[in-house]
């Protein structure tokens, strides 16, 4: 496939692309998705929405105050200046950006974008290794940190360039972009800066993104997405079946440094003209309070369930759209729901490689517990391991084709997850005749626990660090609450006692080297692991004890 001419000036992501021959068919039958060959998606996003519906419609909010768009086209302006003429951005340099969902972490993202620059978001909770893998993969120029989550940054990525922004205690506060939101040196550099700045005119197959995902090895891969990526996710997806409105408000649950949160929560929202409420993070009760006034919600399977739960049904009356990814949605979970709220969670299966959800189904189209159709501007087909398509009705490997796809940032894993074409996701499916797919299980080792995706092998080794841990091995066990959880079998060392006790403090040394929702939450201690002659784990003899261990507990 022949590339535009570039505008990056830094060539590192061009130069990583994997080779041509080893992209998906990616396809583009959608008007909608017929971009121009010069195109800056924060731009179009921001700055273009702004401009057709008006300024003075309100884009992203806090808890406690709102921008407007016209607000926050002045602010990303001012942070791309300061980025640019301040520290030196180059057009195709990376950023690092690190922080909860609040709404300096989107305008960051916009601003980085506007640059030219390539936004490499990441979960505030990842600890000083796994930041340390990932600026290891991406070599980023700057990093943009909320100043609360600063120390794992300096550790994790020693001698990098760091801007620090310090949301104040009065959260956006009222009419003033430079009072309370930033510390006082970023604070004193954007109130310098006039607010006037073009956007790079970067090309529509430049690199906008670098979005870190979890691999089934344990080691981060790193997906690059173009900035014609960005904006079909929402032309597909959002428009074809969320639909969103102007006037709707979007939240939820998922970080920003998911590509699911990403989509849901700030290109969603700003391709339409609505505005996103971005919060930290809340428990279910606090989650039902904050979306009194919200249309839009974005969350897992588990936040559902617990809102009704903890009785926040009555909470839920002004949702227009509940959408539901990250893991499978039970069906008994969407009739439990509908049942008390009269809303069809909208269910659906996406990808980081993908960027976003490609198979899903909205109101009167959806089959409960089928997660959907194809989404408009994609095909899907079940294919055997040879990647010819079976019969409707045999299970098989999901394969999908179309307007983004996956495109693996150097490394060797190109080649397992694109074959003939296809990106192959690594889930087992079955489709019926009328074109509903249907899950059946994850095709690898990967952990999908309340949503996130946790490799087994990287909860390994942060436990194998443990003096007392000999040997360990980890699957993903069944949770009514969770889809499943992380269930560790552990040999310890001669001598070490095998206690609750021992339990605890294995689940405090891995959140201390792990994000803390990878920690195992039931470790097993066993005098051995079950191995082939060859010597390796038989995970799936440990899988099916796990499974009956959880089914032994619910009785």
């Amino acid at each position: 496939m022949r590339l535009s001419p570039s505008a990056h000036l830094d060539t590192f992501c061009r130069d990583r692309l994997p080779p041509a021959d080893q992209w998906p068919r990616f396809r583009f039958d959608l008007p909608a998705l017929a971009y121009s060959e010069r195109l800056n998606c924060a731009a179009e996003l921001l700055d273009v929405t702004a401009a057709r519906l008006g300024p003075g419609r309100p884009c992203l909010r806090s808890v406690t105050g709102t921008w407007t768009y016209g607000e926050t086209v002045r602010l990303t302006n001012q942070l791309a200046q300061v980025l640019t003429e301040d520290f030196g951005l180059r057009p195709g340099n990376r950023v690092l950006l690190r922080g909860p969902n609040h709404p300096w972490l989107a305008a960051a993202w916009l601003a980085v974008v506007k640059a030219g620059g390539v936004a490499v978001t990441t979960m505030a909770l990842l600890r000083p290794g796994e930041i340390a893998a990932i600026t290891a993969l991406t070599e980023p120029a700057l990093a943009l940190c909320d100043a609360r989550f600063a120390a794992d940054l300096a550790a994790g990525a020693p001698g990098l360039t760091t801007l620090h922004y310090e949301p104040g205690a009065d959260g956006l506060g009222s009419g003033g972009l430079d009072s309370g939101g930033l510390d006082s040196g970023l604070a004193a550099r954007c109130a310098a800066k006039d607010g006037v700045f073009r956007a790079v005119p970067t090309a529509a197959d430049d690199v906008a993104m670098l979005a870190p995902t979890s691999g089934t090895t344990g080691q981060p891969k790193v997906t690059m997405h173009f900035h014609r990526d960005v904006l079909a996710t929402a032309d597909t997806f959002s428009a074809f079946v969320v639909r969103p409105r102007p006037d709707d408000v979007f939240t939820g649950t998922p970080p920003l440094g998911f590509t699911y949160g990403l989509g849901g929560l700030l290109l969603f929202p700003l391709r339409a003209g609505a505005s996103t409420l971005l919060i930290e993070r809340a428990t279910p009760a606090e989650l039902a309070v904050a979306v009194h006034k919200v249309t839009v919600l974005s969350t897992a399977p588990t936040a559902y369930r617990a809102m009704l739960a903890a009785g926040a049904a009555a909470s839920l009356a002004n949702l227009r759209r509940c959408l539901s990814a990250g893991e499978h949605l039970p069906q008994a979970v969407w009739e439990e729901f509908r049942q008390a709220t009269g809303i069809s969670i909208i269910d659906g299966i996406g990808s980081t490689e993908m960027l976003h959800v490609f198979i899903s189904a909205a109101g009167d189209d959806i089959r409960p517990g089928a997660t959907g159709r194809a989404v408009p501007g994609y095909l899907a087909q079940i294919v055997d391991q040879g990647g010819e398509q079976v019969p409707d009705g045999q299970p098989g490997r999901l394969a999908v084709q179309g307007p983004t796809g996956c495109r693996y940032l150097s490394g060797d894993r190109q080649l397992s997850y694109v074959q003939r074409g296809w990106n192959i996701t690594g889930d087992t499916y079955v489709r019926d005749a009328d074109g509903y797919y249907w899950f059946q299980a994850r095709s690898d080792d990967m952990i999908i626990s309340a949503g996130y995706n946790i490799a087994g092998p990287e909860v390994e080794e942060a436990l194998l660090a443990h003096p007392d841990v000999l040997e360990v091995a980890v699957v993903g066990a069944p949770d009514p609450d969770r889809g499943m959880i992380v269930h560790a079998f552990a040999v310890l060392r001669p001598g070490a006692a095998a206690d609750a006790a021992k339990v605890t403090e294995l689940q405090d040394f891995a959140k201390q080297a792990i994000a803390p929702y990878k920690y195992p939450r039931v470790i097993e201690f066993v005098t051995e692991l079950p191995k082939t002659i060859s010597g390796k784990t038989q995970r799936y003899r440990l899988r099916q004890l796990a499974a009956d261990r959880r089914q032994a507990a619910a009785r």
